[in-house]
């Protein structure tokens, strides 16, 4: 594998492919980002099979085709391209696929629409190029992500649900949740499965942190029911969709554009034009009374005196005249609240054109900080899950601002570190704070501030260098022990999903229970004498691989990537209630849950020589 960039994302992936996939890397960073001490990373010794798997890095200034064959990009099986500068990705990429055409390629560009289109592009050059390539082979030939997208399914989900063990797939949500072993006759909701049985017991209160701290005992993944039955107290790690648990979006939802009519009047104007409209009817209700006109005639004359267009009552009555000069006072009165109503009402859609506030009322939702590359998107996924969501933004031209226009989402302009801006987000009214600001220290100050403001409440904070995060979290947890307080990195969060592309598009993402990883994958069932055929029960193989879900879209309108959110208006194709009896054919496509092993028995690789090389590989068509 061959990892370019010029960020922590190009450590970060080369990490995750050697650790968790096992993978050879060669890492190309400019120089002065090579040379540095932050740049070491060191050979692993994976423990089961005494294999080494290692990092080696190269310095390049650039992606230039000198560079890439020097990183053996001719012969290797993946490249990723994490540049921050979407045309240097797009240089490399072009350049890429004309010195291996058979490459897989996955690119980071933040720019969709250009994404796509180089996806396409890409793909129609490797299929000429290439013409004996495979359907499976060409659908996982280019892969292009954005570190904001892949990152925002766990932050959303630390929000709401406090985890980032996420997995998405076909849009949904799916987490991986420990539960502790069950207490007397109470079983536990089993989730959609149980992935693995833990190593702690109901007498081992440290959990996996003991065992990741020398137990010898390991976890059990993918066991089969009659293990779980004899489990003994062991707690378990079930997987389950990712649901809110808070309130919804109040009646008047916030999404919707355009004012509701409260919003548009102050109390305060509506009080007053009540007043009116009563002494309106009174004066009416009189003239009908005192006179001999009839109730509409009454009211006919009524409105005519308020607006001072009748006649003076000269040769009136006496009781027709001070009826008329009390009408013509609350016309008085009526003249600047008709005023005051319109200013108002121009100011309001003024505002509601732009952004919205905060309403009074609102509890229970999320404060969103920062309207950046990542914080919009977060903000699309929390509306797509129906959150109720709260922005502060310092810039009024950041990238988001648009788009929280658009979603009518309130937004507060101004320094979170003033006093007065997390109050004006409601923050003590909310559930929880996700602190998404560039800035490490204004996260942490946010944080703080809201702690101030709210001492249970929920926050994750995002913070790249890892150990003032370590610390951050330890100060925090000890100074507020009953509050949830979540600390992530962008760079960690997308990691696994560029690695699981580098893979091959059939990875849906990585999950890791205590010292283990389960890898989530779709399938075709054709080609697999695992799978093809045989029963859902029949095809599991505990400790290797699970049948989770079949894919009941249709063949031809399959999406070749599971991982990737819906289009609008699309819905979920994944049937995860499966029947144990049902028969899997040789055109279904199936979600598994597979240990590494498992997987590449599935796919028909065998474990590298420890003395292999990346660059003595050809590049493999099975993903």
């Amino acid at each position: 594998m061959v990892v370019c960039g010029d960020d922590g994302l190009a450590r970060r992936l080369a990490a995750e492919l050697r650790d968790v996939y096992r993978q050879d890397v060669i890492l190309m960073l400019p120089a002065e980002e090579a040379n540095g001490p932050a740049a070491e990373l060191h050979d692993t010794r994976s423990p089961a099979d005494g294999s080494v798997r290692s990092v080696r890095e190269m310095a390049a200034p650039a992606p230039h085709q000198e560079a890439l064959l020097r990183a053996g990009v001719d012969r290797a099986a993946a490249l990723a391209l994490l540049y921050e500068d979407d045309e240097t990705n797009l240089r490399a990429a072009l350049a890429a696929r004309r010195l291996n055409p058979g490459l897989r390629l996955v690119i980071r560009m933040y720019n969709r629409k250009l994404g796509h289109h180089l996806e396409e592009l890409l793909d129609q050059a490797a299929l000429i190029t290439v013409p004996g390539m495979d359907r499976a082979a060409l659908d996982a030939s280019t892969t292009v992500l954005s570190d904001a997208d892949t990152a925002a399914p766990a932050l959303v989900a630390t929000a709401i649900a406090d985890t980032n063990k996420v997995v998405q797939a076909d849009g949904l949500l799916l987490r991986a949740a420990e539960r502790p072993a069950p207490n007397g006759g109470h079983e536990p909701d089993p989730g959609l499965c149980t992935l693995a049985l833990l190593t702690s017991t109901t007498t081992d209160p440290v959990g996996s942190e003991g065992s990741e701290a020398g137990g010898t005992q390991a976890p059990d993944l993918l066991p089969d029911d009659r293990a779980v039955e004899n489990s003994s107290g062991r707690g378990t790690v079930v997987l389950e969709t990712v649901r809110r648990t808070g309130p919804g979006l109040p009646p008047r939802r916030l999404a919707r554009r355009g004012a509701p009519l409260g919003e548009v009047f102050s109390a305060r104007l509506r009080w007053s034009l009540a007043g009116i409209v009563a002494a309106v009817l009174v004066l009416a209700t009189t003239t009908a009374a005192l006179t001999d006109a009839d109730p509409v005639h009454a009211a006919y004359l009524t409105l005519l005196d308020l607006f001072s267009i009748n006649d003076p009552a000269l040769d009136g009555s006496p009781t027709r005249q001070i009826l008329q000069l009390l009408s013509g006072l609350v016309g008085l009165a009526l003249l600047p609240l008709l005023v005051a109503g319109a200013l108002e009402a121009l100011g309001t859609f003024r505002t509601t054109g732009a952004l919205r506030r905060p309403p009074r009322g609102l509890s229970g939702h999320i404060v969103l900080l920062g309207l950046g590359k990542i914080g919009a998107r977060v903000l699309t996924r929390l509306r797509e899950l129906d959150v109720p969501v709260v922005c502060v933004e310092q810039d009024p031209e950041a990238r988001g601002i648009p788009l929280a226009r658009d979603l009518g989402v309130p937004v507060v302009l101004g320094d979170v570190t003033e006093d007065g801006v997390l109050d004006a987000a409601r923050i003590h009214r909310a559930d929880a704070l996700l602190a998404l600001t560039s800035s490490d220290t204004t996260n942490l100050e946010a944080t703080l501030a809201a702690r101030n403001l709210k001492g249970d409440l929920r926050v994750a904070l995002r913070l790249y260098d890892d150990d003032f995060a370590t610390a951050v979290h330890r100060t925090l947890r000890s100074t507020h022990p009953r509050a949830i307080t979540r600390s992530r990195s962008v760079t960690h969060l997308a990691a696994p999903a560029f690695a699981g592309a580098m893979m091959g598009r059939h990875i849906l993402g990585a999950v890791s229970v205590e010292r283990k990883v389960l890898l989530f994958a779709a399938l075709l069932v054709a080609g697999h004498p695992q799978l093809e055929g045989r029963t859902v029960a029949e095809a599991f193989r505990p400790g290797a691989w699970r049948v989770l879900a079949l894919d009941v879209a249709d063949p031809a309108a399959r999406r070749p990537d599971l991982a990737s959110t819906p289009h609008t208006g699309d819905q979920p194709q994944l049937l995860w209630d499966l029947h144990p009896g049902h028969i899997l054919h040789p055109d279904d496509r199936v979600v598994i849950a597979a240990t590494r092993r498992g997987l590449a028995e599935l796919l028909g690789r065998q474990p590298l020589d420890p003395g292999t090389t990346p660059t003595s590989r050809r590049p493999s068509n099975a993903g």
